[in-house]
């Protein structure tokens, strides 16, 4: 669905993958997301997107000149899930608005799964 709106010059339409990308781009420069989820679970699997794919972790229903997100997003572990998820709907909906002028009604955000911290040689972690 696009958002539309007509200004003196002419129209302006918003696609739904517009918003989607940018929401996805907000929400990955939030402390303690690791990445994005694919919306589709197969077989319990989570699947984490790579940068290309950000926008495949978000919904976008539109009302209007309201938006309605949901994020499905993997967090690293150790981090406190309340926290992230209450930043990244802070961060997606400023970023979202102030691109698009559009009113961000509600942001949702599905934890689908937390990442384990991967050991390095000789006993560090990263």
């Amino acid at each position: 669905m696009l958002s539309e709106s007509r200004t003196e010059y002419g129209n302006i339409a918003i696609g739904d993958e517009v918003i989607a990308t940018l929401a996805g781009a907000a929400v990955m420069e939030c402390y303690g997301i690791v990445g994005m989820a694919s919306r589709r679970l197969t077989d319990g699997f989570v699947e984490l997107l790579g940068r290309d794919n950000w926008s495949r972790g978000v919904e976008v229903k539109m009302d209007g000149n309201k938006v309605y997100i949901t994020l499905h997003i993997i967090v690293s572990y150790g981090v406190r899930i309340s926290e992230v998820a209450k930043n990244a709907m802070e961060k997606v909906k400023y970023a979202v608005e102030r691109v698009t002028g559009l009113t961000v009604a509600r942001v949702d955000v599905h934890v689908q799964g937390v990442q384990l911290s991967q050991a390095r040689p000789g006993g560090q972690k990263r």
